[in-house]
């Protein structure tokens, strides 16, 4: 066997010769931990599968801000609309795992999962969770001239006119559409689902009078809801939300176990080596315990989250879970 001598002049009392295979060995436990501390070297890339504006872009932007000066290192922000997210999705889970790509997905990532049967990545598979940066419930709101002031009397009229009642979401499979689905699953009542091409879109139409409801965040209604134009009856979340004292939760109103909360959290590709993925962690963790940011977000309604990778995950697999369940009750044939 070759040996690697410590010193280049052997003498007596010199430290023990030690085989090169034992020197490779310790080059290999030490090189993550190497890796971890002069991570980041270069710029980050932070994915969105969505346009510029909206929530998930504003939350995106202020973490990144922060990261930037966290890390030393610019955190380039990169949208990447379309195919429902699946563009960027693919893109990421092909980037290289080390840790200079990452994405941001939303509860809706989850749901999809449970109505896209041929997607082009594996939302499980391909990608190792970082965190849960936000949380947040909606606000299920009517048109005025809807004849109901409360969700039992929602779930009342609905029954009393089966298909008369109709919902607007961000598309087949989003969220807000399987907000709807499990109300209508959990009361027997039947709700006519109308898909449009964007949140945006459909809660224009409940604000026109053509559809019956939506179920929106605090940010697009509330504007609205104090002007009179749209009728509040709960938020989706299991309890009040502090920004909406006032509003009862869904569950609250006799719907029991009903909840659905949109929220935000980072992936990255699967294979990233553990040191890195743990500085990911704690430097977008820190990012979001900025007392500015939490400050910034609450007036929205936004709770700030960071959670663990491995809270992160476990959440993940109780939302798909959680969906698979409500598409297989409503009978949604996955696409």
């Amino acid at each position: 066997m070759t040996y690697a001598s410590a010193r280049p002049d052997p003498v007596a009392g010199a430290v023990p010769l030690i085989p090169f295979s034992a020197c490779f060995l310790l080059a290999a436990l030490l090189a993550p931990a190497a890796l971890g501390q002069e991570f980041p070297g270069r710029p980050v890339r932070f994915m969105i599968p969505l346009a510029p504006g909206g929530g998930a872009d504003i939350t995106v932007r202020a973490v990144a801000q922060k990261l930037s000066a966290i890390w030393g290192q610019t955190v380039v922000v990169d949208n990447r609309p379309g195919g429902t997210g699946a563009i960027a999705l693919e893109t990421a889970a092909r980037a290289q795992p080390d840790g200079y790509t990452i994405i941001m997905i939303s509860g809706t990532h989850t749901a999809r999962r449970a109505t896209h049967s041929k997607l082009p990545y594996d939302l499980v598979k391909d990608f190792v969770p970082v965190t849960q940066m936000t949380l947040q419930s909606y606000v299920l709101v009517l048109h005025p001239s809807v004849p109901a002031k409360s969700v039992q009397e929602l779930i009342a009229l609905a029954k009393a006119k089966p298909g008369s009642l109709t919902y607007g979401s961000a598309g087949q499979g989003s969220l807000q559409h399987l907000s709807g689905a499990l109300l209508a699953t959990s009361t027997h009542s039947n709700l006519l689902h109308v898909a449009y091409k964007g949140g945006g879109p459909a809660l224009a139409d409940v604000l026109a009078g053509h559809i019956s409801m939506v179920f929106a965040t605090p940010l697009e209604s509330v504007p609205h809801i104090k002007a009179g134009r749209l009728r509040p009856l709960a938020v989706t979340s299991a309890k009040r939300s502090p920004a909406m004292p006032d509003l009862p939760s869904v569950a609250e109103t006799g719907v029991s176990g009903y909840e659905v909360t949109n929220w935000y959290g980072v992936l990255a590709p699967a294979a990233v080596p553990r040191a890195i993925l743990d500085k990911l962690n704690r430097g977008i963790v820190e990012a979001l315990r900025a007392p500015d940011l939490a400050e910034r977000f609450q007036k929205d309604a936004v709770e700030l989250i960071g959670s663990t990778p491995a809270e992160f995950q476990k959440h993940i697999h109780a939302e798909i879970r959680k969906w698979e369940r409500v598409v297989a009750a409503a009978g949604i044939k996955p696409e």
